[in-house]
């Protein structure tokens, strides 16, 4: 029960009307930190996004193709971008990508006959050429099988992009990754949540760049 009531402590006590009061002061605290770390990730990192967007679209146009990947939520966060850029619906332009974790045979026989660690790796050695983008996501920088899909793909000569939180873990190692953008925040939900942010005005700079 203490576990509990430090988790939800507006759920112990107090009657029907100051429980949800709190509830409601909980969500609307989420939500102002939520858009105040959005406003302020977008303020620092815009510059880089920019150029960022520059070499991805620089890329679609050799004829490359954008590998996304990531665990648990920032797999699916890996799967939402592929979509985006693949497709984006009325009034953009498809382009090709590829989610490493939308195909669970291939997961799962890797991870059992090798291991879970190279996943993406082996991907990327497989089906990665000089010039296609490799897109990581890691809420704490420190995954290692998202930092080994990223060796691999440097070593291919792919572009590299890097989504991490915190203080960027493994990800700011040096020569690891060409574009990095870190979230300065220590709450997964956070954290997830600006790259989200992030991964949509990348696409938007990208779209744009296209057709310029």
């Amino acid at each position: 029960m203490t576990g509990a009531r430090i988790l939800y402590p507006f759920q112990h006590g107090g009657d029907a009307e100051s429980v949800v009061d709190a509830v409601i002061r909980s969500t609307v605290a989420k939500a102002e930190e939520i858009v105040a770390l959005r406003g302020d990730v977008l303020d620092r990192l815009g510059p880089a996004l920019a150029g960022c967007a520059c070499a991805v679209a620089a890329a679609f146009r050799g004829g490359g193709r954008l590998f996304a990947f990531g665990n648990g939520g920032s797999s699916t966060d890996a799967q939402a971008l592929a979509q985006l850029f693949l497709a984006p619906g009325e009034g953009g332009r498809g382009l090709p990508a590829i989610s490493l974790t939308g195909d669970a045979a291939l997961l799962t026989a890797l991870s059992n006959d090798i291991g879970f660690d190279v996943v993406f790796a082996r991907q990327l050695a497989a089906q990665g050429t000089r010039g296609d983008v490799a897109v990581g996501l890691s809420t704490s920088g420190g995954s290692v099988n998202v930092l080994r899909g990223l060796e691999a793909a440097r070593r291919r000569g792919m572009v590299t992009v890097g989504f991490a939180g915190s203080g960027g873990g493994g990800m700011a190692e040096p020569g690891l990754v060409d574009h990095l953008f870190v979230v300065p925040s220590s709450s997964v939900h956070r954290i997830q949540e600006a790259q989200t942010t992030l991964c949509h005005v990348l696409w938007e700079l990208v779209q744009q760049a296209e057709t310029s």
